[in-house]
């Protein structure tokens, strides 16, 4: 039975799904979210504890939440990218850093989003500052870990949640040039195949980015 991947284009959560599914060429149909779509609309709000996307349904199976669709995906569709390191200590430190990349840099950017969602006119000046500096505060952190680490050269757990927080989160508060191992990891994660393949197919929607696109990536 072929896998239904539930979830919008432009949405961050939802390429971290995709590019876990378009890595090992995973077979499945994608069922885009928003107006005119009333019936996954529904399905999706009642499958998530708070109507939120992506969703997996695998068979009789329904996964809820990013990561846990890569854990997923890895354990019954695995393929060439080993989506979790088989070494134990290793995949612990992915699921760190998993943390790291959807709580602080995917999280604060998220928090300025929110407050431009919340007034496109005049968002909360104190709610965009503080998604700010909380997005500076996790750059500097994962500067100071790229000094000693690095991810692996295919796509992975960290790597699914990598490309879409500092792509988005780099819109946001750009990435400055003292940090310019995480500069290279977004040029790097950006020339991956499946995040192009991402990319590419939200573009038509990057007029909706509520604090504004720029004219770039």
């Amino acid at each position: 039975m072929t896998l239904r991947l539930y979830g919008h284009l432009f949405s961050s959560y939802t390429w971290k799904a995709l590019i876990a599914l378009y890595a090992n060429d995973t077979a499945f149909d994608f069922h885009g979210l928003g107006p005119g779509h009333d019936a996954d609309n529904e399905f999706v709000a009642a499958a998530h504890p708070a109507g939120k996307f992506p969703v997996l349904v695998d068979g009789d199976r329904v996964i809820v939440e990013a990561t846990a669709i890569i854990e997923h995906l890895a354990l019954h569709h695995p393929g060439t990218a080993p989506l979790i390191p088989a070494d134990p200590a290793t995949a612990a430190v992915a699921r760190m850093i998993d943390r790291v990349f959807d709580n602080y840099v995917m999280g604060n950017g998220q928090r300025v989003v929110g407050a431009y969602i919340a007034n496109m006119e005049s968002p909360d000046p104190s709610e965009v500052e503080a998604g700010k500096a909380g997005l500076r505060r996790a750059y500097a952190w994962l500067e100071r870990w790229l000094e000693s680490d690095a991810l692996p050269p295919h796509v992975s757990l960290v790597s699914c949640a990598a490309a879409p927080s500092l792509f988005y989160g780099d819109w946001i508060e750009p990435i400055p040039a003292e940090r310019p191992r995480l500069a290279a990891l977004r040029a790097e994660l950006l020339a991956m195949p499946p995040v192009v393949r991402c990319v590419e197919d939200a573009r038509p929607y990057r007029g909706y980015f509520p604090p504004g696109a720029p004219d770039r990536d």
